[in-house]
């Protein structure tokens, strides 16, 4: 399979191998599955690690570590799967291996099979090539579709490691803490004709591991930072091609002059009753319009028309929470342009006094981010950011347009007409 490619899984009981390339000189790695609801996982108890010292392993599970083994320089850790029951809450099982030292330039052909249980048969096989600084790696996942099952060739990998890992899917980071290593075999001694004297052993320096020159730009290494410049990406060469796409808007206020010379400070509680609302205009390509917002509690849908929810109001803009916005991509070609906006609804008069960050992060790829503190009129929205659909691929562009509505015009209706949506618009309420 090629990387971003999917395949329907046939048959419920499913064997999944995840292997890769061990020796000397090659680093340890060690592979977890992860059960998700909403992207992420719910505790530990959805983190599938092998059977070892304080992972106790359930033969009763749905998803269990059946064993490992290697051989001919080759690791393999087995799954066993039976699609049939898993909760039904879970729709993905990422399946991902991480190395506790160095990086999978260095490890051979990391893959994974998934296998029918029952007869042995390979359903879908997916081999990563041309890895260079990763040391955490999403190779697949196994994903509902309707009432079946689909697997997904994902080979998409992390810079941070385990630590990237863990931040994307809501793991704590002590359930995906490194095995211990193995004791070292023991090495037989050659026999030997005659009774030998060991000679004393010279100082031996330490074995060497190659490591690759230092990465300059590593797969989810940084994010992708729009500007005026540079104001589009492909989400596809961004490893964008499936999954979830998440929008978060984060803001702080200006400080008083007087207050430590204007700096902005984070929001981390309600504040002067300041509320800030995400929104999103969609057409699809049936030609169907609407706009997802908190107004009229039009939260949208994420695995049924229009493919875009919003995860609920906030009003503290904290980093780790804000505003928070979902597209699935997995429904991309039924998306024909997306406008992400935010108006401010309440606690201000305009983004002049504020300071707000965008972050896209695409489930798989770099995250795309960019900043609005170069608003100059008295504006209560700002277009955020366009997603047109490009030949299957979403292309992102920055608006970072701030507007400032007619009298008489709503706001939500002046980003209407900027952008010829066309909607009719009546007043609502929270």
């Amino acid at each position: 399979m090629a990387k971003g490619t999917n395949a329907v899984v046939p048959t419920t009981a499913v064997r999944v191998e995840l292997e890769w390339g061990a020796g000397p000189g090659v680093p340890r790695a060690d592979s977890v599955a992860l059960l998700l609801v909403g992207g992420r996982v719910r505790g530990d108890a959805d983190v599938i690690r092998p059977a070892g010292p304080g992972r106790p392993d359930d033969p009763g599970a749905a998803v269990r570590y059946e064993d490992g083994r290697g051989g001919n320089g080759r690791v393999t850790d087995t799954l066993a799967v039976d699609l049939a029951r898993v909760d039904d809450a879970v729709e993905r099982i990422v399946l991902a291996v991480s190395t506790a030292s160095g990086t999978f330039g260095q490890v051979s052909r990391p893959g994974v099979r998934v296998l029918d249980a029952a007869r042995g048969a390979e359903l879908a096989r997916f081999d990563c090539t041309d890895l260079t600084v990763e040391t955490s790696l999403v190779l697949g996942e196994l994903y509902r579709r309707g009432d079946g099952w689909k697997f997904r060739a994902v080979g998409q990998g992390y810079g941070e490691g385990r630590r990237a890992l863990a931040e994307d899917f809501g793991v704590t980071p002590t359930a995906l803490a490194p095995a211990p290593d193995a004791p070292p075999p023991a090495v037989p001694t050659p026999p030997s004709s005659l009774p030998v004297a060991p000679a004393p052993s010279p100082p031996r320096a330490p074995a060497r591991t190659p490591t690759p020159d230092p990465p300059a730009t590593p797969v989810r290494l940084s994010k992708v930072t729009l500007t005026k410049d540079a104001p589009a990406v492909s989400l596809a060469k961004q490893g964008g091609t499936g999954g979830t796409l998440r929008v978060n808007l984060n803001w702080g206020v200006r400080e008083r002059p007087q207050d430590r010379g204007s700096r902005w400070r984070r929001l981390t509680a309600p504040h002067r009753n300041l509320d800030l609302d995400l929104c999103a205009l969609y057409e699809l390509t049936d030609g169907r319009k609407g706009v997802v917002q908190a107004l009229g509690h039009a939260y949208g849908a994420l695995h049924a028309p229009p493919y875009v929810h919003l995860d609920g109001d906030d009003r503290t803009g904290a980093a780790e929470g804000g505003e928070n916005l979902t597209i699935n991509l997995d429904h991309r070609t039924a998306l024909r342009r997306v406008l992400v906006f935010v108006m401010i609804y309440e606690g201000a008069d305009s983004f002049a006094d504020l300071h707000a960050t965008v972050t896209l992060r695409p489930q798989h790829g770099a995250p795309v981010e960019f900043f609005l503190d170069e608003c100059t009129v008295t504006a209560p929205v700002c277009a955020l950011a366009l997603l047109t659909q490009e030949g299957g691929d979403l292309v992102v562009r920055r608006e970072a347009r701030y507007l400032v509505p007619e009298p008489g015009i709503g706001i939500q209706r002046a980003v209407d007409h900027a952008y010829g949506w066309g909607l009719n618009w009546t007043p609502g309420r929270k």
